[in-house]
């Protein structure tokens, strides 16, 4: 794995423990965990889970 996955693979884990734990919003956690466009953090979101943060929280209930 490289340093890169790494990071994005513990930015995930970090955006759903945020999803489960808070009333935050997609683009609330995007922005906290420092990506400049919320699409991106959709993107990447979804390209890791294969849902994206708006589907992955009712999941969390």
């Amino acid at each position: 794995m490289s340093a890169k996955q790494h990071i994005q693979n513990q930015l995930i884990e970090k955006s759903k423990e945020l999803s489960a734990t808070t009333e935050m919003t997609a683009v609330e956690i995007a922005y906290l965990l420092s990506f400049g466009f919320p699409q991106s953090f959709n993107k990447l979101f979804k390209s890791k889970t294969n849902v994206s943060p708006l589907q992955f929280r009712p999941t969390m209930n």
